[in-house]
């Protein structure tokens, strides 16, 4: 799962009146609705790779001919499998910034899309572990820059009505290609050659192949081009895309002051800043640890067992069969959608921290239950304990 990057900024309340007062849906505005159908591909389509992946990678451990190919990997092994893309991910997080402010939303999204191109190709074509270890770090070195420069790009160029709407729904779209992985490793998992995992790890590239397809169509951040000294062709992108409602060219007029206010602040705010004041400002302090904690346990939250170990976790409660794992990773993936879209669809109706909490204690809560059902599973050596499993399995979702 990703973290939305877009910045927020102090919105100007007349930009707020004039959003609310529009009652123009987006269908109807033939510029915006363009632009929306174009963000699909270029900006939603980044998490397809990320669900893609890590479906896949789920699924591939119930795939006889990967398991024999890679000399039944052990536990240690496969950790380092699944974790090689995690590591791939980190250690390009120190250029994402520099990168990024170079060479724009656009551009970026579209050199980490061959980047990963170039990982599922080399993850397909594996003649050994070593070159699959080196593939899973190739595709988590691309991931960020993609992720990052694509929910910043929906954030910077959706209209405020739907804004809050098409972030989140930026999550949500994980699960599509959760859904076309989980669903290509069922349809390849009883093939007796090495094409059963090798033809779901060349699919891999297809979803970064739709940002380099369609990516000459969507338009820049005019966030971003403000920044780099090109005004007039952020005010050209605005006025395309967001002066066709009521009162669009002072919305406009706004947006574009509000957005070079913005940069203004900001560039002068860094030129200020140290890293030094991270830890002597009471304030900031405490404000960059509640960050980082807050990301650090949302990331450990539970969702790597079900992504990655979903074979090995079924196995304790005796389901072994791989068909049967198979077709539990497709229904889990689809259930996944089915509750992540109308979620997304309705969180920003609700505060940020009564969500967050409620979904902490929730989570809570099911790993409690399943913790106990799967010990009761152990110790009586039962079956009978598979099916509560199975269920908050399931409930863990939403």
């Amino acid at each position: 799962m990703a973290i939305i990057g877009a910045k927020e900024e102090h919105v100007d309340p007349r930009l707020t009146r004039i959003a609310q007062a529009d009652t123009k849906p987006w269908y109807k505005k033939p510029n915006l609705r363009f632009l929306y159908l174009i963000l699909i591909p270029t900006a939603l389509g980044v998490e397809w790779t990320s669900g893609f992946d890590s479906s896949m990678m789920n699924s591939l451990q119930a795939v006889q001919s990967w398991v024999n190919y890679f000399h039944n990997p052990t536990s240690s092994r496969l950790g380092l499998l699944n974790a090689m893309y995690s590591l791939g991910a980190l250690m390009a997080i120190p250029f994402i910034p520099t990168v990024s402010q170079y060479l724009g939303r656009r551009r970026t999204i579209l050199l980490a899309s061959f980047i990963m191109c170039g990982g599922a190709g080399l993850q397909a074509g594996a003649r050994n572990s070593d070159m699959f270890l080196a593939s899973r770090w190739v595709l988590g070195f691309g991931i960020p820059f993609a992720i990052v420069n694509a929910s910043a790009l929906l954030g910077e160029l959706a209209y405020a009505n739907e804004r809050p709407v098409i972030t989140s729904l930026f999550n949500a779209s994980w699960f599509v290609g959760a859904i076309v992985a989980a669903g290509t490793t069922y349809g390849t998992f009883r093939m007796s050659s090495t094409w059963a995992w090798r033809l779901p790890s060349l699919l891999q590239l297809v979803p970064s192949a739709c940002q380099i397809v369609f990516m000459p169509w969507c338009p820049e951040s005019p966030r971003w081009l403000v920044s780099r000294d090109r005004a007039d062709e952020a005010f050209t992108i605005l006025q395309k895309y967001h002066a066709e409602g009521e009162d669009g060219e002072e919305f406009v007029r706004l947006e574009f002051a509000q957005i070079q206010s913005t940069i203004a602040q900001e560039k002068e705010l860094e030129r200020a800043f140290v890293w030094a004041d991270v830890v002597r400002d009471p304030p900031m302090r405490r404000r960059f640890m509640i960050a980082a904690i807050v990301g650090f346990f949302t990331q450990w939250s539970g969702n790597g067992l079900l992504s990655f170990y979903m074979k090995k976790i079924l196995a304790l409660v005796n389901i072994t069969n791989d068909r049967t794992v198979q077709q539990i990773i497709l229904s889990n993936t689809c259930w996944g959608l089915i509750n992540a879209v109308p979620i997304a669809l309705i969180a920003p109706r609700f505060p940020r921290r009564t969500m967050f909490l409620t979904c902490t204690i929730g989570t809570a809560v099911v790993y409690t239950v399943w913790t106990i059902a799967s010990a009761r599973s152990a110790i009586e050596n039962s079956s009978r304990a598979a099916i509560p499993v199975l269920v908050f399995i399931f409930v863990y979702s939403p």
